[in-house]
């Protein structure tokens, strides 16, 4: 039924700068624990890297569970309640499954993205034409034009894979929806949002190049 009732909300344009605004605002209630998290994210990602092949794939397949993790320490600042460490791994403990089915489905769609754009990049091929020595100038340049249009094709591919998992891990953690259903209702909000995500993206830009 709780399913049934949700829809995506459409909202103002502004709303992709506020998202900063309050996103910073909550950085300021805790930046020591948010720095001390950022860097145990870090350094889970880096032993996963270690791991040949299967850790990154198992770190790509419990990110939405990580992700939880974090959403349920901002709602906790929200409330007032202190933020730990703890919560980074509070997604284990709340609707742990249907976060990893939710990364599941991120896992598969990523392999596939990552398949498609070295398929157009020529494979194997490509590093080799890029430091063969005495390699002409033509075959370069065309080695940089497959790798521009596997670029752009994968970030093509990538974009709704990215917008069915967005809101997703949220969706299942604070309102219990089904793993379909949140990536279904996450792609729809950010179908309908189109307008606030280019703010947002736009304003992420320009503070990393400033």
């Amino acid at each position: 039924m709780m399913e049934a009732r949700m829809e995506a909300r459409v909202v103002a344009a502004g709303r992709g700068w506020q998202w900063l605004v309050e996103g910073y605002g909550l950085f300021r209630k805790s930046p020591a624990m948010w720095i001390a998290l950022t860097i145990v994210l870090a350094l889970l990602w880096a032993v996963s890297l270690i791991i040949p092949v299967l850790g990154p794939l198992l770190f790509t397949l419990l990110s939405p569970v990580l992700f939880a993790g974090l959403m349920i320490g901002c709602r906790a600042l929200e409330n007032g309640e202190p933020l730990e460490i703890a919560h980074l791994f509070a997604g284990f403990k709340q609707q742990a499954a249907p976060l990893v089915t939710v990364g599941g489905v991120y896992l598969v769609g990523t392999v596939i993205v990552v398949g498609i754009v070295l398929v157009i990049a020529g494979g194997p091929m490509l590093p080799a034409v890029l430091t063969k020595p005495g390699t002409d100038i033509e075959a370069l340049r065309a080695a940089a034009r497959s790798m521009a249009l596997a670029l752009a094709v994968g970030a093509a591919v990538y974009l709704p894979l990215l917008m069915l998992i967005w809101f997703a891990p949220l969706l299942v953690v604070f309102n219990g929806l089904a793993p379909v259903a949140a990536m279904k209702l996450s792609f729809a909000a950010c179908v309908r949002n189109m307008l606030p995500f280019m703010v947002y993206g736009a304003a992420i830009l320009l503070l990393w190049l400033v």
